[in-house]
């Protein structure tokens, strides 16, 4: 009998961090598996947890930039 998706694999892909096993949603961390959720308490992970997510925010608007032309000193780097 095949098993039901968890109820956190409905979430959207901006509330999953790439393809670690968090999420963040209501503006709390939480860690993910396929058995449940389990709330991110820890100050100091969760901070690191939004410096990770706000690096790779940046990181894939620069790759958007590039993909749209809009940085041309890398464009120019190439050649």
């Amino acid at each position: 009998m095949p098993h039901p998706a968890p109820s956190w694999a409905s979430l959207s892909p901006s509330e999953r961090l790439a393809d670690a096993p968090v999420v963040r949603r209501g503006g709390h961390w939480w860690l993910v598996s396929s058995s449940g959720a389990v709330l991110a308490s820890d100050r100091a992970f969760t901070r690191e947890l939004d410096c990770l997510a706000t690096d790779m925010a940046a990181a894939n608007r620069a790759v958007t930039d590039l993909h749209n032309g809009g940085d041309t000193s890398v464009r120019e780097a190439r050649r």
